[in-house]
């Protein structure tokens, strides 16, 4: 009996504790939280742009969470601001809103829209072409664009920051639950980036060099590690190949410290794309070259375009 009653003080003990703390502001795990706001811009961190965006978010949602892709986007380069959304956004869960601005077109006749992707993300930001691989890979279950003015900071909009005035408020508001159907009309089609994909022939695989991998110089090709592979190549082969017409002869391996410390290399990067790189150096400074820039790998054995 008084095992009983020890069991029951214990159980109405840890009750009233756990009343005490949800009354302290303790948090409750069992209730949902506000989702994750992710932020991309091009505007770099020399000024005040992404801190103002920021602001705004918080203004509207206080205990909202903000984390950074980057601000160092390539200005006005919606290729590398695609590449670089698609690549993050599958790390994160259904309910994210990713807030991106990479807005060439700012103040012109192009939409600011809400994309809902059918793994149940959200991405606010210019119909431009940003979110076109992200809907490839995971589907779209519809787009709205904003044009209710409860959705923006003010009615007064800049014709130059739609970043502080429409994707950061709209964003936030995301978060904290509002329903994006009403902040305009769907949009029946999305404007489309075309994305180069790499041309495989008989004779071998073109593609080109589409990134640098920055801080380190690596040049970032766009032809995937298992094309490459089909061609007959593994880790330990020397490869000869074409980079913007010039004929080049690097080992293939699987690692940095597979070649001495200052010397270049073809490897497969950590997105499955070929790339070529210096150990502990910057190929394209020691090189000189930069994208865009066309790279040719011939079958193995087979010759060389000429």
């Amino acid at each position: 009996m008084q095992r009983r009653l020890s069991v029951f003080a214990l159980a109405a003990f840890s009750l009233l504790a756990a009343s005490c703390g949800k009354i302290r502001g303790q948090r409750d795990d069992s209730s949902s939280s506000h989702p994750t706001i992710v932020f991309m811009t091009d505007f770099g961190t020399a000024n005040d742009a992404v801190a103002l965006c920021k602001a705004v978010m918080l203004q509207i949602l206080p205990d909202a969470r903000i984390m950074d892709i980057t601000h160092q986007v390539t200005p006005f380069s919606i290729e590398e601001g695609a590449r670089f959304l698609s690549a993050v956004s599958p790390y994160y869960p259904a309910g994210t809103v990713f807030a991106v601005v990479v807005d060439p077109g700012v103040g012109t006749s192009r939409k600011a829209v809400i994309v809902k992707t059918k793994k149940g993300q959200y991405f606010v930001l210019p119909d431009n072409g940003l979110i076109t691989p992200v809907i490839d890979r995971d589907g779209l279950e519809a787009a709205h664009e904003i044009t209710n003015q409860s959705w923006m900071l003010s009615p007064a909009v800049s014709s130059t920051f739609h970043g502080r005035d429409i994707f950061s408020p709209a964003a936030a508001h995301i978060a904290a639950g509002w329903d994006y159907t009403i902040a305009g009309p769907v949009v029946p089609e999305l404007v489309r980036l075309t994305v180069k994909k790499p041309s495989v022939e008989e004779k071998g695989i073109t593609g080109d060099i589409i990134a640098l991998d920055d801080p380190f110089g690596s040049l970032i090709s766009n032809i995937p590690g298992d094309d490459f592979r089909a061609l007959g190549y593994q880790v330990g082969d020397k490869v000869s190949f074409q980079l913007n017409g010039k004929t080049i002869i690097l080992p293939f391996g699987k690692t940095f410290m597979d070649v001495p410390v200052g010397d270049p290399l073809l490897y497969q990067d950590s997105r499955g794309r070929i790339a070529i790189a210096v150990n502990q150096g910057n190929y394209s400074k020691k090189f000189n070259i930069e994208p865009p820039a066309t790279i040719f790998f011939p079958r193995k054995g087979a010759a060389l375009k000429h």
